[in-house]
């Protein structure tokens, strides 16, 4: 069911691109245009989804020699979970997050910043890296570069519109450019509409990953004060980059704002701690032998 309900959202949001750029240009070239951007987006998504979202960061490879303990604890996790190694990266920031990335697990990476190295001990790192794993294994970091990559030439595009209608583009009939209406629409509404599809893609599958993750590290309780963590601190130490990328990382770059949390990719910390105390709870209750299950 995720699955069917992540292919149709994925296939408005592409219809969402179309329309766009109807709206924009107008006419068949607009539609064809729209096709032609729809297209590319998702066969460079699907190709290059990886490099776009570790450069997106700035993020840079590191090896064993320069990060043992970081690359022992991937894996680690890595033998649990059933997962070939992933290429291993470092955010240089002071901004505590992380995310992965990747079309498959043989294509994947998992990306930390210098700040949730310095922030979080052991068995909370440990969490988070069991939680973009699960990502990796359940195959969202796909379909989150998609919508990521996507989100992105629609604001792009939004904001292209503003420009037509400031040099005069909402002038034009619908036979010699865009549709007035159309533009006015795109300017107001597109960046929220591919937000909130964003939305509906992201929030489920953060709440999957946080599941897999406690099962894989068998300590939900160390994920949930990890979260806790890093929602303190992005108040504090906010990620700047492209906010069409948000939807990859654990924890939304501004956290804490009501607006933002209005719109957020991700489930509210405190509904995600919860539903990792309930995990708690569950493994508790059951005999030691079927936790390795």
């Amino acid at each position: 069911m995720n699955l069917l309900k992540t292919v149709v959202l994925l296939g408005i949001l592409s219809g969402l691109l179309i329309a766009i750029c109807s709206w924009v240009i107008g006419g068949t070239t607009g539609l064809i245009v729209g096709l032609g951007i729809a297209a590319v987006t998702n066969l460079g998504s699907w190709f290059y989804s990886d490099k776009i979202a570790l450069a997106a960061y700035r993020a840079q490879p590191v090896s064993y020699e320069q990060a043992p303990e970081l690359h022992n604890m991937v894996k680690q996790l890595c033998d649990r979970a059933n997962l070939p190694m992933p290429g291993v990266y470092i955010v240089p920031t002071q901004a505590p997050n992380a995310f992965a990335t990747g079309r498959d697990p043989q294509n994947a990476a998992v990306a930390v910043t210098e700040g949730i190295l310095k922030l979080l001990p052991e068995d909370e790192l440990e969490g988070v890296i069991a939680h973009e794993l699960t990502h990796i294994k359940n195959r969202d970091t796909l379909t989150q570069a998609v919508a990521a990559t996507i989100g992105g030439a629609i604001s792009a595009i939004a904001q292209f519109a503003t420009y037509a209608m400031w040099f005069g583009g909402g002038s034009r009939n619908n036979n010699q450019g865009g549709n007035p209406i159309g533009i006015l629409l795109t300017v107001m509404l597109a960046p929220i509409s591919a937000t909130v599809i964003q939305m509906a893609i992201s929030r489920t599958r953060e709440y999957s990953a946080d599941a897999g993750a406690a099962k894989l590290t068998q300590n939900p309780r160390g994920l949930a004060r990890a979260l806790q963590r890093l929602d303190s601190m992005a108040r504090q130490v906010p990620l700047r980059a492209n906010p069409s990328f948000e939807p990859l990382l654990i924890m939304n770059g501004f956290s804490g704002q009501k607006m933002a949390n209005l719109f957020s990719t991700h489930p509210s910390t405190e509904a995600r701690v919860q539903a990792l105390l309930k995990i708690e709870q569950e493994m508790s209750s059951l005999p030691s032998d079927s936790l390795s299950g």
